[in-house]
């Protein structure tokens, strides 16, 4: 029963979709795990661009089938939008599109909740999106689930009380209008999302039962995990491997590897530390040639060089077995290539992340210049054809990370992605 979990081993923005795309091509089933439609996984096949948000990557083949598991928080309205848009595109989604019971429910007040808070002055920069209100209705015991959505009843009951709740920072008659707006649209939506609705860990145990390939698929990265991230700048869930179990319903046991994505050089969104953060001509420079604009908002994604401590911590918490390693066309044409290998702090020189938010603030990166490369790296399909100096890179990486690199890419398109190393992926 081979279970392989995809993970963002940084900030997110990795390019896992892609990656997700490209080894589901090998599996029955793709499986998201965690977050919400604040993920955006940008897909490039047949010159087609597809943004995904909720959909697992996997849908945009023939034969895998795809689950959403009880991890994630989903949005009625943003699920029927992706379907609509996948089915007028020619992507068959009905029958192929599960959502498991257990997951909950972004409603309305979640997003004013998000809005109201990002307007003050405890703004973390989260996309606005009613994720974090979700997940915090979900640990408060007062959240909706699907199957508690699906009766119409049980679902009114728990609306009222959810808004009764959040009166007091919503306003007596914002959350009056909220309840008005959400019942409105809830039956159409409910007759909309009840033929994909079910128990999803159940079906996905099944499945591994009958020795199916399963490919796990997180959403952001493993520096945005609530536990392991950088706190209080996360998100509010666990795109770390071991989320995977938790929010697919399966036991630690399945899991047989785990890949980790990351860029060949960093980057993120949204406020917090960000120790490897270049000036802003050279980061305007990356942006504009990697097209490093958010999926789901837009906003200019920050840029730094590429984060040795970081992504040993990891490594480490998720057990990358391999890493696929995405953007390396991106870097050409720069030299020197900087490279973080250490942080060096009140003294002490870290080679992993620190979890104090002081040190996160103020350690300073200690860099290593490698030789630049050049050149159009796109028209590569194995580490052979890329120029020597960017296959030394890929090498060196290896060698300080002591993990392989499993996958190369070199482009947007699901073409421009080649195998490195040997051996089987799925553990």
């Amino acid at each position: 029963m081979p279970v392989l979990a995809v993970i963002g081993a940084q900030w997110g923005d990795e390019g896992k979709g892609k990656i997700v795309h490209y080894l589901s091509q090998g599996a029955d089933w793709v499986v998201r795990y965690q977050g919400g439609d604040n993920a955006g996984h940008t897909v490039v096949i047949g010159g087609q661009s597809f943004a995904l948000h909720l959909a697992p990557s996997g849908i945009l083949f023939t034969r895998p089938r795809n689950a959403i598991g009880n991890g994630v928080v989903v949005n009625p309205a943003a699920l029927l939008k992706e379907v609509r848009m996948l089915e007028q595109r020619g992507i068959r989604v009905r029958g192929r599109l599960f959502v498991s019971l257990h997951a909950h429910v972004i409603l309305p007040y979640h997003m004013a909740l998000d809005r109201i808070r990002e307007g003050g002055r405890g703004a973390i920069g989260t996309t606005l999106k009613g994720i974090g209100p979700c997940y915090e209705d979900k640990v408060a015991r007062r959240g909706v689930r699907i199957a508690d959505y699906l009766e119409p009843e049980t679902f009114r009951a728990l609306l009222a009380a959810a808004l009764e709740a959040h009166k007091g920072e919503l306003g007596r008659k914002e959350a009056a209008r909220l309840k008005r707006e959400t019942l409105a649209a809830y039956p159409a939506l409910r007759r909309f999302l009840a033929p994909f609705c079910g128990d999803t860990g159940r079906i996905i145990s099944k499945a591994l039962s009958a020795k199916r390939r399963v490919l796990m698929e997180s959403a952001q990265g493993a520096m945005l995990d609530l536990d392991h991230g950088t706190y209080p700048f996360v998100t509010s869930s666990n795109p770390v491997s071991g989320g995977a179990c938790v929010g697919a319903g399966l036991p630690p046991t399945a899991i047989d590897a785990v890949l980790g994505v990351a860029k060949a050089y960093t980057t993120r969104v949204g406020l917090g530390p960000f120790p490897t953060e270049m000036p802003a001509p050279l980061a305007g420079r990356i942006r504009e040639k990697g097209h490093e604009y958010g999926a789901t908002t837009g906003r200019p994604r920050r840029i730094g060089w590429l984060d040795l401590p970081q992504l040993r911590s990891a490594i480490r918490v998720s057990g990358i077995g391999r890493l696929a390693l995405t953007k390396l066309d991106t870097l050409s044409g720069m030299d020197p290539i900087r490279v973080c290998t250490a942080y060096r702090w009140r003294g002490r020189l870290l080679d992993e992340f620190p979890a104090s938010r002081r040190a996160q603030r103020e350690a300073r990166p200690v860099y290593r210049d490698l030789p630049g490369f050049a050149g159009d790296l796109g028209s590569c399909r194995r580490l052979a054809d890329l120029p020597p100096a960017a296959r030394r890179y890929v090498r060196w990486i290896e060698r300080e990370l002591r993990t392989p690199a499993a996958i190369v890419s070199v482009g947007a398109s699901h073409e421009q992605t080649f195998l490195h190393s040997e051996g089987s992926l799925w553990g």
